[in-house]
């Protein structure tokens, strides 16, 4: 995503964070502002960037869950100032009042989502505790952070309900982590059922799977298949489909298809979004990857 953000004027994030109005706001630098993401029931997310002093006391009705990318990120939040650097994680819970700045002049750069308490309640209910309650809002946890960042790595694209089962999850693991709720031990993993989602995942990879779909066929609750599937296969019924489309994408590029054609037909968005997956999973580009099996079909003398 580009470093220049279009200010959208906070519109449409009522439930948010609001802008100080008057004098006390210094003109943004060029480039600067708001970016929202593609909303999914019960979780929105969006990319800032400013400088100075921004949001007056405010409160949310969801949890606020974000990590600093740039710059130190101050707020008054339960009676005292805080700050956060690059790379920490920010748990603001619902209904408690805050503010929110850069806290130099190099100005702050972060992405953050705000997540109905609902959710997790949801996730949480199967196990018989109720939501965590972290007291610092300024944590450093490298691994929530990645988790948060699975989720605001591609704001240009909406969420799959598959990867929010699976991320509701695990934020719920790491809020616990850092609260007096333990969640209970995995126990037994319930092998039946994960195979039973596994094999429905590879038949139907080429599609958007749903979540009340593995719920019927296996009889666990999303979240409760999320945690067993993820202790048998280390990884996510979501991450396990996309890694199917994948593969079947290496298979058509094999036969010379080309790569909008490819994404269109293993459910891919678009091209871009095809691209990036393709990247992120195997460390170089389609074009690239498509190169360097026709370099070795005309090494092994498989081309004239």
């Amino acid at each position: 995503m580009s470093q220049d953000l279009t200010p959208q004027v906070f519109e449409g994030l009522e439930r948010l964070c609001e802008p100080q109005r008057g004098s006390g706001v210094p003109a943004a630098p060029a480039g600067n502002g708001f970016l929202t993401a593609p909303a999914f029931p019960g979780i929105e997310r969006i990319e800032a960037q400013f400088s100075g002093n921004m949001f007056e006391p405010h409160r949310h009705d969801t949890y606020a869950l974000g990590v600093t990318l740039h710059g130190v990120q101050t707020f008054t939040y339960r009676g005292e100032r805080r700050f956060s650097m690059p790379g920490q994680v920010i748990v603001l819970h619902p209904d408690e009042e805050h503010d929110g700045g850069a806290g130099t002049e190099d100005g702050l750069h972060y992405r953050m989502l705000y997540m109905e308490p609902a959710l997790l309640m949801e996730c949480l209910e199967a196990e018989k505790i109720g939501l965590p309650f972290v007291d610092q809002p300024v944590i450093a946890d490298a691994a929530l952070a990645q988790v948060l960042l699975a989720a605001l790595g591609e704001l240009d694209q909406e969420l799959d309900e598959l990867f929010v089962d699976d991320f509701v999850s695990r934020v719920a693991g790491g809020l616990s982590r850092h609260s007096q709720v333990r969640r209970r031990a995995l126990g037994k993993v319930a092998w039946n059922q994960v195979r039973v989602a596994r094999d429905y995942l590879e038949a139907h990879a080429l599609r958007s799977v749903r979540s009340g779909e593995l719920e019927n066929i296996t009889g666990l609750d999303r979240f409760t298949l999320s945690r067993h599937f993820r202790a048998a296969f280390a990884t996510s019924p979501h991450r396990y489909m996309l890694m199917r489309r994948l593969q079947q994408a290496k298979a058509l590029m094999g036969e010379g298809e080309g790569f909008a054609d490819v994404a269109a037909a293993t459910g891919f968005a678009d091209q871009a979004h095809f691209i990036r997956h393709f990247k992120k999973a195997y460390g170089v580009t389609p074009g690239r990857w498509v190169g360097l099996q026709r370099a070795a079909q005309v090494s092994n003398g498989g081309l004239s």
